[in-house]
């Protein structure tokens, strides 16, 4: 199964995250810094997201013609690099753009089934500062199942 959303798409480390939200609530931007502070980091789409169900994964790939380009608010479209096997990350969290003010001091765990695979949802202010590290953290920890404990610790 294949369909096409409104989002952005990161990877690192082989898991990518799906960014999720309205036009202007920082998917992009998200994306830029979260590529510009980590060098492992990659582009798999920006705007659209394919997203493709195979198995017990959910593969995300950009439409031909946005193929390697970020929007930046205010300089326009600009290249990055994309790898070259993008279906190498499978999807592994869903990120939900959220104003600062209506973030969970702790997120309660939830999944959202895509094309048949149940994927971990989290809330994430873009535009915070520390939003590129509070992403990665949960790229490595969220997204292989490790939702904070009762006590709040993420393992």
């Amino acid at each position: 199964m294949t369909d096409t959303h409104h989002a952005t798409c990161v990877a690192r480390r082989g898991r990518a995250a799906l960014l999720r939200g309205p036009s202007g609530s920082g998917k992009s931007d998200l994306a830029f810094r979260f590529l510009e502070t980590y060098s492992d980091a990659w582009l798999i789409a920006d705007d659209q997201v394919i997203l493709s169900g195979e198995g017990t994964q959910v593969y995300a790939s950009a439409p031909t013609v946005l193929k390697g380009l970020l929007e930046v608010r205010g300089l326009g479209l600009v290249s990055r690099a994309v790898p070259a096997g993008a279906r190498l990350f499978p999807v592994a969290l869903i990120v939900d753009m959220t104003p600062g003010q209506a973030l969970p001091r702790i997120a309660e765990p939830r999944f959202e089934r895509v094309n048949g695979v149940d994927l971990p949802v989290i809330p994430l202010a873009a535009f915070e500062v520390s939003a590129p590290h509070k992403l990665a953290l949960a790229l490595e920890t969220i997204g292989q199942g490790h939702f904070p404990g009762d006590d709040g610790r993420v393992s």
